[in-house]
């Protein structure tokens, strides 16, 4: 029995339609929690580099941002002399990018204009499922890595002696994807009977150092901060050692994660890894930065921690989980 040219013709479709959709799922045997344009073959939660060539990038220029933390011409300042080896040991021009939001710089890795970053603790999980960060490096000692603390500060001056006399209290976390100014504390303080929003009233301050900034001038009663921006900030004078009280100190997490673009090509992002673990850190850096040298690190296992804070606070690093954030701002 001859098929009508119609139904022939639909069946044929319908076939080429099912072998591609076939051929995309087989392209990319397993993503988990990465956006679409990303694939993770081989299971160790970031983007593998791409098998195609044509979507490989060796630019002639790499793009360097550190974490949107305090003054960003601080920083500039203190990883000069890192630049200059980078570009030396890497045979390419290195740029310092200073970016003012933790949104902007995974933009900005997510569009091809950033090739190296530094991502602090809790927006890494971002940039790893939505612009195909591969963090390899953390900041550490020859005891290991550096980490850092959530302390929860008032002032001096204040009446606060414990977590609970902050019910009802205005307190400052830093922003929605931020680990330590606020997934830590959703996911910490219930337990210790200090629920945020409920207990008290989360005011989004965008930095660490406004949050530490503003307990200082009254416009917060409290805020969790990261210990080693709070340490920064003692060091250089910006705040004085006696000015808070610390009503909380977390167990340690890590500190920054250093993530290259996962699509630099294979030899180029070796280089790069190369280039980060053989650098002396200068002593002016380490003590603005903590940490005398790179240490490696894997995603997988080094942010557990950090991802399970951020479960725990019912948090999720979606595209749409991250719009939803940034809104909040």
């Amino acid at each position: 029995m001859t098929l009508h040219r119609t139904t022939r013709a639909a069946l044929v479709g319908a076939a080429l339609l099912a072998s591609t959709a076939v051929f995309a799922q087989d392209a990319c045997p397993h993503r988990g929690d990465l956006d679409s344009q990303f694939c993770d073959a081989n299971k160790d939660l970031v983007a593998d580099t791409p098998t195609d060539a044509k979507k490989l990038r060796d630019p002639s220029t790499l793009v360097f941002a550190f974490t949107p933390v305090e003054d960003p011409s601080v920083y500039e300042k203190l990883f000069r002399p890192f630049m200059g080896h980078l570009s030396q040991c890497v045979g390419k021009k290195v740029v310092f990018f200073p970016v003012q939001s933790n949104a902007a710089q995974i933009e900005a890795m997510r569009s091809g204009r950033l090739h190296i970053a530094a991502f602090s603790p809790g927006p890494v999980n971002f940039a790893v499922n939505l612009s195909g960060a591969v963090p390899f490096a953390i900041r550490g000692n020859e005891q290991g890595p550096v980490g850092m603390n959530l302390k929860m500060i008032v002032r001096k001056e204040s009446s606060y002696q414990k977590l609970d006399d902050l019910k009802g209290k205005r307190i400052a976390h830093t922003s929605p994807s931020s680990n330590s100014g606020n997934l830590a504390p959703r996911a910490l303080f219930p337990k210790l009977g200090l629920t945020p929003d409920t207990d008290y009233k989360v005011v989004y301050s965008g930095k660490h150092d406004q949050s530490i900034l503003g307990v200082k001038t009254g416009d917060y009663d409290a805020a969790p901060v990261a210990s080693d921006v709070l340490q920064h900030m003692t060091d250089r004078g910006v705040v004085a050692k006696d000015e808070f009280r610390v009503l909380y100190t977390s167990e340690m997490f890590p500190t920054d994660a250093y993530a290259y673009a996962h699509n630099l090509v294979p030899a180029l992002q070796d280089k790069i890894k190369q280039c980060f673990f053989d650098y002396k850190v200068p002593a002016e850096m380490a003590k603005g930065l903590g940490g005398d040298r790179f240490l490696p690190i894997t995603y997988k296992k080094d942010w557990e921690l950090v991802r399970t804070v951020a479960k725990a606070s019912g948090e999720s690093f979606t595209r749409d989980a991250f719009e939803k954030a940034a809104q909040k701002k």
